[in-house]
């Protein structure tokens, strides 16, 4: 049996989340340790879990020899500084995203990883989805035909975790204060980036991008009726970023895709929009929950798939496409949040730690996803100008 990896959580209200996912990975992984500057996170962490030790310190914990890898779990802005710090102590990292949020960080963060040799993950949950799994079953059987066009989105109102019980900003609220930008891309894009075979193989590789951003409005009319209109959120310039932004990438091989995040306006969520357009086949990912993805392949569709092409539902094709990690982990995935996929990222992590191997969603994957925060950032700042990708995959 392989020794098990001996990890801490960084963020303990945040990783919380996960605890069930920690908990059925028990066989490979042991929690020795949780870090949070909130007294009261470590006390329920401790009643949970006697054993482990607790820090308020991250320089400590980085000096345990109890800690072989380390789950950030802290807020985005940290995660590159964080992640660095931990490779350059000796510990593994699994992040939660975003990587990192400048093109500067993204460079720091694989050289630390290159240098330490140690592996590094983006946790990004929504690439492990069922239906998420089997659409990339598909495109990498060539089910789709030749993919011409994809389009994602994150629509999920947050407004309410903008701000504490008195109205002070958290660093969510600050990020929307600070920056106007595609800040959120990566449970967006990291699915699409998977199926177009976006990596450092050469199958493709994003070439360039346009943001726009709308005027921001949503937030202000929440301040508004949270707080009243003294508070300085009531007024829509105290906000920088746009209730809604939309990204058009091009690819080098001629795929366009449509991304938006939008995390302020106001309506029911929808979390994960998904779709795909081929030469031989489309996807069209559920909009509200209890609405089935949806698939057209022209040679297993129902009907005549020339003259009268019908949508199934992608269920219809588990036999087929389910992914074999769906088919062999089902119970216990399904027992974690984001529709399994939290149970799948820290199985993936631990596995290429035990396995001596690259993690599915390495760090050239996390720097290039992530970098849409920086680049989006200067093509909004430039009217929609266009924005050539960087290249972090290079020759690695």
């Amino acid at each position: 049996m392989e020794k098990k990896v001996r990890l801490a959580v960084i963020g303990g209200s945040r990783g919380g989340a996960f605890d069930n996912a920690l908990s059925i990975l028990a066989e490979c992984l042991e929690l020795t340790a949780v870090c949070d500057l909130n007294e009261k996170v470590l006390q329920d962490w401790k009643i949970k879990y006697p054993e482990i030790i607790t820090f308020s310190s991250y320089d400590q914990l980085l000096e345990s020899p109890l800690v072989d890898a380390i789950f950030l779990a802290t807020p985005m802005l940290l995660h590159a500084d964080q992640a660095i710090q931990a490779l350059r102590a000796g510990k593994h990292v699994l992040s939660e995203v975003i990587a990192a949020h400048t093109i500067e960080d993204g460079w720091k963060l694989i050289e630390a990883v290159e240098v330490s040799g140690l592996k590094y993950m983006m946790a990004e949950n929504y690439c492990y989805t069922r239906e998420n799994k089997m659409v990339q079953q598909m495109a990498d059987a060539g089910a789709f035909g030749e993919i011409t066009y994809a389009e994602c989105g994150y629509i999920h109102d947050v407004r309410n975790l903008l701000h504490g019980a008195d109205g002070s900003l958290t660093w969510r609220g600050q990020c929307v204060h600070d920056f106007n930008a595609c800040t959120y891309p990566t449970h967006s894009l990291g699915p699409i980036a998977k199926w177009l075979g976006i990596d450092q193989s050469g199958g493709d590789r994003f070439e360039e991008l346009v943001t726009f951003n709308t005027k921001s409005r949503s937030t202000a009319n929440y301040f508004r009726e949270r707080f009243g209109t003294d508070h300085p959120g009531a007024q829509p310039d105290f906000w920088r970023q746009g209730d809604s932004s939309t990204t058009l990438i091009r690819t080098k091989k001629g795929v366009v895709v449509s991304l938006r995040v939008d995390i302020q306006s106001a309506r029911p969520h929808n979390m994960v929009h998904y779709g795909l357009q081929g030469t031989e086949g489309a996807y069209l990912g559920p909009r509200f929950e209890g609405e089935d993805p949806l698939i057209w392949l022209h040679n297993e569709a129902s009907g005549n798939s020339v003259t009268d092409p019908q949508w199934d539902s992608l269920w219809l094709h588990k036999t087929k496409w389910d992914h074999p990690d769906w088919r062999a982990w089902e119970k216990e995935a399904l027992h974690t949040g984001h529709g399994g996929g939290d149970f799948f990222v820290i199985r993936e992590f631990v596995s290429a730690i035990q396995e001596d191997r690259k993690p599915a969603v390495d760090v050239y994957d996390a720097v290039t996803w992530s970098s849409l925060f920086a680049l989006s950032l200067q093509s909004v700042s430039g009217g929609g100008s266009p924005v050539k990708f960087v290249d972090f995959y290079g020759n690695s």
